[in-house]
C-alpha cells in the first residue's frame, strides 16, 4: 500500500473527520466564550469591585512606570495577572459548559432503547435439501 493511499485511507475513517469537525467547532466555540467573558462578565466584575479593568492589573517588572497594560509592554517585562484572571475565568466558563454537554449526551445514550436483535437468517435451499434427504432416509 502507498504512502499516499495510506494517508487517504487514515484521513478518510470517520473518527478522524468527527475530530477535526470538533476542533473547528471549538474553535469557534471558543471565541465565543471569550467574548462572553471579556465583553460581557468581565465589565460586570470589574463595576462590582470598583469600576477597574482586569486586564489592566500588572506589576512591572522593569520598573517602569505605566498605568495600562500595553504601555507596560511596550516599556518592558510585566507580570500580567489580569490577564491570567480573565483567561481562567474563561477556561472555566468552557470546562463548565462541555461538562454539561458531555451530562447530556451520556443521559441520552442511556434513555435510548436498545437496538432490536437481527432476524435469523434464512437457512439456504442446499440445507433444506440435505435435511430432507435425511428424514427420507430415516424412514
Amino acid at each position: 500500500m502507498s504512502f499516499s493511499s495510506e494517508f487517504k485511507e487514515f484521513a478518510l475513517k470517520g473518527s478522524v473527520m468527527d475530530l477535526a469537525v470538533g476542533v473547528i467547532i471549538g474553535g469557534a466555540f471558543g471565541k465565543i466564550v471569550d467574548s462572553l467573558v471579556s465583553d460581557i462578565i468581565m465589565p460586570i466584575v470589574g463595576r462590582i469591585f470598583g469600576g477597574l479593568d482586569f486586564n489592566n492589573y500588572f506589576l512591572a517588572l522593569s520598573g517602569q512606570t505605566a498605568t495600562t497594560l500595553v504601555e507596560a509592554k511596550k516599556a518592558g517585562a510585566v507580570f500580567a495577572y489580569g490577564s491570567f484572571i480573565t483567561v481562567l475565568i474563561n477556561f472555566l466558563i468552557l470546562a463548565f459548559i462541555i461538562f454539561l454537554m458531555v451530562k447530556q449526551v451520556n443521559r441520552l445514550k442511556r434513555q435510548a432503547p436498545p437496538p432490536a436483535p437481527a432476524a435469523p437468517a434464512p437457512t439456504p435451499e442446499d440445507v433444506l435439501l440435505l435435511r430432507e434427504i435425511r428424514d427420507a432416509l430415516k424412514r
